[in-house]
């Protein structure tokens, strides 16, 4: 493994994070403008993710160069574990229900997995 690669990661990870507060601040900023369905936020909310995920996939690909699909993926599924690992600890219920977050994971390896493509 390169040198560079923990960097690349904990970047994108650290812009991925930034990006989703920033979007998290927005829609919620929207909900309460706007008055929002709750289906309506939770597309938002997959949105975010897709995004946040995309562009920590970009970044990573960029800096590391080969591999990039394979560094897209790592990417996104680092940000799910430490979404669902701060979930669990806010929750307090270890091991979570997997069967809502299923189409989260997949949002997010997709949103890497996607960013690295075209970076």
């Amino acid at each position: 493994m390169n040198a560079s690669v923990p960097k690349a990661l904990l970047r994108s990870l650290l812009l991925s994070y930034v990006l989703s507060g920033i979007l998290i601040l927005a829609t919620a900023f929207l909900l309460y403008k706007l008055e929002l369905k709750e289906d309506q936020v939770s597309v938002s909310v997959y949105a975010v993710y897709l995004l946040a995920c995309l562009a920590g996939g970009f970044v990573c690909g960029k800096v590391v160069k080969e591999q990039r699909l394979l560094w897209g993926i790592a990417t996104g599924l680092l940000y799910f574990l430490v979404l669902l690992a701060v979930a669990c600890i806010l929750s307090r219920s270890f091991p979570p229900d997997l069967s809502g977050k299923i189409p989260v994971l997949a949002c997010c390896v997709g949103g890497g997995a996607v960013g690295a493509i075209f970076s």
